[in-house]
């Protein structure tokens, strides 16, 4: 089962950023620009963490963490702000938030910060068991083996999570390279060769299979 994030923030262009990065990492993501809205919606729903914008129409962050928390909801929460003084991160922290970034940050900062906090509350709930006990984690990017974890790149993941929730069917190239390259890049057939090469390594030559002029096709068992 995926993570799932709730955001508010009131930037559309940054709500849109934001939204499309976390799931291109491999979240589920709710999204809303209004503090009444948010609180709402983080009555009536669970997610594995919040992300909170501050200066928000209605409700302010602040003000909306506080709502939340008297009324029982744990759920992590890191506020992502423009307020960058001593004592409004401070007052973030009393309201009870787990991490304070301020803006303007890095996609890659924030994805760091997210990965550490579900890491501790272990809300990465997203772990799949393959074969011979190698266990897929979506979410990091990462194989784990009795040898170890191995860190797997951003495609490599995204390959696997197609084999995985198309096992046993032929894959085509075409499907993959519609899936694995953005618009405004130009897929390679040789990297996706080095791909499941890669990936053959850790899982087993027999687990992906090539089907001549048609694709490959992952075997589960």
């Amino acid at each position: 089962m995926s993570v799932k994030i709730f955001l508010l923030e009131d930037d559309p262009t940054l709500n849109e950023t934001l939204v499309d990065f976390l799931h291109d990492s491999g979240y589920e993501v709710e999204a809303v620009m209004d503090g009444y809205e948010a609180e709402s919606l983080l009555y009536e729903n669970r997610y594995d963490l919040i992300l909170l914008d501050v200066n928000v129409p209605n409700l302010n962050g602040f003000e909306l963490l506080k709502s939340v928390r008297s009324f029982g909801v744990t759920t992590p929460v890191i506020y992502i702000t423009a307020r960058d003084g001593v004592d409004d991160v401070e007052k973030g922290f009393n309201a009870g938030a787990e991490d304070y970034i301020k803006k303007p940050f890095a996609l890659k900062e924030l994805q760091i910060r997210i990965e550490a906090v579900l890491k501790r509350h272990n809300k990465t709930g997203d772990d799949i068991e393959l074969c011979n006990g190698i266990v897929f984690s979506p979410s990091s990017g990462e194989l784990i083996t009795k040898d170890g974890p191995h860190k797997l790149s951003h495609k490599e993941t995204k390959l696997l999570e197609i084999f995985v929730s198309k096992k046993g069917e032929v894959i085509s190239h075409e499907y993959i390279f519609n899936e694995l390259w953005d618009y405004d890049e130009t897929p390679s057939d040789s990297s996706l060769r080095t791909y499941i090469k890669n990936l053959r390594k850790i899982l087993g030559k027999e687990r992906i299979e090539s089907i001549k002029k048609r694709g490959y096709r992952y075997v589960a068992k």
